[in-house]
Formats: structure tokens, sequence, C-alpha cells
């Protein structure tokens, strides 16, 4: 790895950046609680200076891949800290954008997230999704939940991720961590062959396409509880994609088989606190009787009513998320209000807990 490089990435994590960005045209630049920062007293000699740092990231057969692929996703490690790298070309140039992964894998009850959430993992069976648009702390979050089932149950854990992120220490459980383009060819493929490998807990790093989802949803109905992640902004979108990505002709059966293995949808955005700190602000969605007919009948757009009125079984919209942040003084109004979905909800939630805090 380059010095100069090496250099960069201590900078980021005393820094506590997030993601680093890479340029030939431009200075390197930190997101920083979610503000991109350039990082002016950086020295570089120009363009070939800065493409041959991001190229030095990249071992032999990586190279092989990207020269290829033109674009390529992998993770490093330099120390104790760990890196989710994305390289592509722009303009003829090489750019790259990396993601600072913590080195310790996180804990549950250290990401301020519903206790509801732990439920979830006392399945032996089921389909739980984390969604949220990118850099909203969803990896995080399933590998906190993998890495709480680590703690307390013995079985056999596999991941299959692009690329691996948190590396998950075995406690009580056996886990196989997989990393596409060196341990596997595709989730398609490592999907095939995990039932063969004697699992109770499968992790799917992103589902990407139709086979992925379906193989998804079949490891599920199978006996096993199955994690994932998708690019969808609440609970209700999420079914929806699912079952649009399928044609026609399959998609009764499609909402057949996922009414039948869903869990719960957890919908998550990282909130700027008052503080310079970012915090999960999320929807649950607990999946019931009435949600599943839902489903089956193509009735979607009821889903977040019940999630308004399911508080007894631990759901949660994303607006009284927010209001109760703002009740407990940790955001400031005006930021719930740039985050809300629906922001005449908003109002009324912060009404509601405001009458409960005066009362």
């Amino acid at each position: 790895m380059h010095s100069k490089i090496e250099e960069l990435l201590k900078l980021a994590v005393a820094d506590t950046a997030s993601d680093i960005h890479l340029s030939s045209e431009t200075l390197p630049s930190f997101r920083v609680n979610g503000v991109l920062q350039i990082i002016s007293n950086f020295s570089r000699s120009g363009n070939e200076d800065m493409q041959s740092m991001i190229l030095s990231l990249l071992d032999e057969e990586q190279q092989k891949r990207f020269s290829k692929e033109k674009e390529l996703d992998f993770s490093v490690t330099l120390g104790e800290s760990r890196f989710r790298c994305n390289i592509y070309r722009e303009s003829g140039q090489v750019g790259a954008v990396l993601r600072v992964i913590s080195p310790q894998a996180p804990i549950l009850d250290d990401l301020n997230l519903p206790p509801i959430l732990k439920t979830f993992l006392n399945n032996k069976q089921g389909f739980v999704l984390v969604v949220g648009p990118t850099g909203q702390g969803k990896s995080t979050t399933v590998a906190a939940m993998i890495n709480e089932i680590n703690m307390n149950k013995s079985c056999h854990i596999v991941t299959i991720e692009d690329p691996v992120e948190y590396i998950i220490k075995p406690v009580k459980a056996l886990i196989a961590q997989r990393e596409l383009g060196g341990d596997t060819i595709s989730f398609e493929k490592a999907l095939r062959s995990v039932l063969r490998q004697d699992p109770n807990v499968v992790f799917v790093g992103e589902m990407r396409d139709l086979e992925t989802i379906q193989l998804a949803l079949t490891v599920a109905e199978t006996g096993h509880l199955v994690f994932s992640t998708l690019h969808t902004n609440s609970a209700a979108q999420t079914i929806d994609r699912i079952i649009d990505v399928f044609p026609e002709g399959s998609k009764p059966q499609i909402r057949t088989q996922l009414a039948l293995v869903l869990t719960a949808v957890v919908s998550q955005r990282l909130v700027p606190t008052r503080n310079g700190d970012r915090i999960p602000a999320v929807e649950v969605l607990v999946v019931n009787s009435a949600v599943r007919n839902m489903i089956r009948e193509e009735k979607i757009f009821m889903i977040d009513n019940v999630i308004q009125t399911g508080s007894d079984l631990g759901m949660i919209s994303l607006e009284m998320s927010l209001a109760r942040l703002v009740k407990s003084g940790q955001i400031e109004e005006t930021v719930a209000m740039e985050y809300a979905m629906r922001p005449e909800e908003l109002q009324s939630n912060l009404r509601m807990v405001a009458r409960v805090k005066n009362g």
C-alpha cells in the first residue's frame, strides 16, 4: 500500500470519518457526521500520483478484475482498522470511496435501537429486512443483530457479503463469513450452496436481483433465519419492491411466499443530533396475521396504518421515532422535519408527545 494512502486512512480514522472520497481531479474529502470536508492540507503531486495511490489498495488478482470490470468492491485492513472500498473509473481516471468500519463488531445495546429488534433474533425461522438509503447504518444494525445471536446462541451463522465488513469473532456460534470475489462468485451461487452447509442463520449482504431474492425467500421458507438489506425508504415500499422485481405471472406465488416468511422490516435513518453526532430514527414493521393478509391480497397501502396503530406489538413509525427524539432533546425539531417522510404526521406526533410530557 502506498505510504500516502496509509497516511490518509490513518487520518480518517483519527478524525472519526465515516467515508473517504478519492479522485484524480480533486483533493481527498472525508465525510464526518454526515458532512463532506475537503482535506486541504493533504499534498500530492498530480493525477498519476493519486491514481497510483488508489491502485495500491488492490492486490494482483483485484487489479485484473478491476481492469476487466472497471469497478470493484473489496475490503482493506490497516492495523486494527478496516475499510470497505469501491473503486471505479471516471472520465478515464480512477476514483474510489472507502467506508471506515469499526474494528470491533457492533453491540446491539449500544446502537440506540428499539428493544423489539432483540425479539426477532429468537425466531428459528423467518426473514428480517433492514432497509434505508445508502450510508444510514444498515450494515451496522445487521452486524449487531448477527453478533447478538453469536453471543447468546450455539448455532451456525453464514454471511454472504460484498465485501465482508465487520469481522465477527465466534463466541457461542460457528461463523462463516464469505466474500464475493474471493470466496464465492455471486450471491446467487452462494445461496444455492448454503443449504448444504447446515446453517441456522444466513445473512445476505444485499438482494440485487430476482434470483437472489427468490433464493433468499426459499432459504427462509426451508427453516432458516435470514437477514438482508435493501435500499428502500419504508416497510411498505420494501414489500412492493420485492414483489415488483418478479414477472406478473409469478407475483401471486411471491406474495404468498413473502407473507409466509417475512418476520419484520426495520427502516432507518441516521439523524444529526444536537451535539454533532448521529442517532438512528427507525420505522419498525412487525409482521402479524393482518400484515400477512395485506401482502397476499395486494393491500400494501394499508401497512402504514398498521404501523401507526401497532405500538403494543413494538411497531413504530419513522415520524413517531423522530418525535420521541425531539421530545428527549436529542435532535432539533427542524432536523426531524427534514427527515420525516410525512411531515403532517410528524407534527401530529410532536403534539402528542408534548401532551404526554406536559401531562
